[in-house]
């Protein structure tokens, strides 16, 4: 409030601030994505969390991989072992296709 130089004038400024607080150090890495969430008291909020691992791709193709989660090492270290890879030979690094391309492969030259 700031007061004119007559007492029974006062002019009142009133503007609406939003706080953006500086990021403590170990948040201002880009290693962590920056994500807007609102709270339930209505303010808008900026959340710092890892960002996503890449999908699990096919050594041979570059396919992505399926039955393969998709996570922090220490979060797949807690899934039992089932739930990691497939259950099939080169599960977690061919897919499926490469995985029969190579099994045959192998065959014929057992054969030869």
């Amino acid at each position: 409030m700031t007061h004119t130089k007559y007492a029974s004038q006062q002019v009142t400024f009133t503007c609406v601030t939003k706080a953006i607080l500086m990021p403590r150090p170990s948040q201002r890495s880009r290693s962590l994505r920056r994500v807007k969430r609102k709270t339930p008291g209505g303010r808008s909020v900026i959340h710092y969390e890892r960002r996503r691992h890449s999908v699990a791709k096919c050594s041979v193709c570059k396919k992505p991989l399926s039955g393969v989660p998709r996570g922090r090492d220490s979060e797949i270290a807690k899934l039992p072992k089932t739930k990691k890879r497939p259950e099939r030979p080169f599960g977690g690094n061919l897919c499926s296709s490469c995985m029969r391309r190579e099994m045959k492969r192998r065959l014929f030259e057992s054969f030869s």
